[in-house]
């Protein structure tokens, strides 16, 4: 999934506030070598900054000049740029990337209820996946480019959101939100939610055609053990905007005031883990209290949940030590543990072996192979 909104919300919050309209940038198409992938999203601001990248920063610049338009204007725009051999001269900007891409340019504002801008926050907030459906071009009356389509069924945190634009046909029936809530349209949209993967969905008599595009969640980390190497692990998934908890049941680990880049620090006991929150949604767990009674309590835990990643800190022996002690449960941990955590990064400060857990947590949530790990130095 491309469509990451956590780093564009500063502005949006900004801009929403002083009640100054945006103009949101989707990446709609690409071919050949590309920065970024189709579903990817930027915001442009009236005073030209803006929050997200579509390339390596080459292009903002000229996409700026058109969002001002469009911010202007109220009308959405297509831009287009390929770089593939002679055409990328053309540009004057020889970036040499051999790819092509189509930005989708739409106007945000008050008038609009911000959208689709408000759906998505509201979806990131509550963690809840969702798509959206944004006309790129149509030949409908009632249908303009630029239309939004919103799930119907989109859960209570997602509840009394708007569907479409206000167009009414002659009769009085609100033409566009028939097409939006259509079997088709809301199937694409449920599709994309579950799956992540961006697709399109068209029309015809007249003819008109609809980008679907998911949400990309940001991984939960929970992290069993708040001790002082701790820090550099939340601040680098923090840095790639995961949503991090921590849990020790040492009242001077379990401190906020040391993890102001996570998103929850709970104080509790490991054997009570199940009971101190719901661990359910998350995407990876890392055990790393250094005591091994409480490693084994976090891995009892963990090993009745359906947490897929579960990393245990230590060299290779401790963990031989905890599967043996867990018994038949060690079974439940046997297909999702990662022990000794990490890649095979090399480095032995704390900072190193952080980056070597988000590493590989990161190679995991995203689905790409990677070398484990096969010592670590604590």
């Amino acid at each position: 999934m491309e469509s990451s909104l956590g780093p564009l919300l500063p502005l949006f919050e900004r801009e929403r506030s002083a009640g100054n309209p945006l103009a949101v940038g989707v990446l709609v198409h690409t071919a050949g070598s590309t920065y970024r992938k189709a579903g990817a999203l930027m915001l442009i601001g009236a005073n030209g900054d803006y929050a997200g990248l579509l390339s390596g920063g080459c292009l903002e610049g000229d996409l700026r000049e058109h969002a001002r338009s469009v911010i202007e204007t109220g009308e959405p725009r297509i831009v287009s740029y390929d770089m593939r051999g002679p055409e990328d001269l053309l540009w004057g900007l020889g970036l040499g990337c051999e790819g092509a891409m189509q930005i989708l340019l739409l106007r945000a504002a008050a008038d609009r209820d911000w959208q689709p801008l408000t759906h998505l926050a509201r979806a990131l907030a509550g963690h809840a996946p969702t798509a959206i459906g944004i006309v790129t071009e149509s030949a409908h009356p009632d249908l303009p480019a630029g239309t939004i389509a919103l799930p119907l069924r989109a859960g209570p945190a997602l509840a009394g959101l708007a569907v479409g634009r206000d167009s009414v046909s002659a009769d009085g029936a609100p033409q566009a939100q028939a097409v939006l809530r259509g079997q088709s349209v809301q199937a694409a949209l449920a599709d994309a939610a579950r799956s992540g993967h961006v697709s399109w969905v068209e029309g015809d008599s007249p003819s008109w055609k609809l980008f679907v595009l998911p949400l990309s969640l940001p991984p939960r980390l929970l992290l069993l053990g708040a001790g002082p190497d701790a820090v550099p692990v939340v601040d680098f998934a923090a840095r790639l905007n995961w949503k991090v908890t921590l849990v020790d049941h040492r009242p001077a680990y379990a401190q906020v005031s040391h993890f102001p880049l996570a998103e929850r620090v709970i104080l509790a006991r490991p054997d009570d883990l199940s009971g101190a929150l719901d661990l359910a949604g998350y995407s990876a767990a890392v055990v790393m209290s250094h005591h091994l009674p409480s490693d084994l309590a976090y891995l009892t835990a963990l090993a009745q949940t359906a947490i897929p990643y579960v990393g245990l800190l230590g060299p290779a022996a401790r963990r031989e030590r905890l599967l043996a002690e867990l018994g038949p449960q060690a079974r439940e941990l046997s297909a999702r543990l990662r022990a000794p955590v990490g890649l095979a990064l090399g480095g032995r400060t704390p900072e190193s072996i952080a980056l070597a857990i988000v590493s590989e947590v990161h190679a995991f949530v995203h689905g790409a192979g990677a070398l484990h790990a096969e010592s670590h130095p604590l």
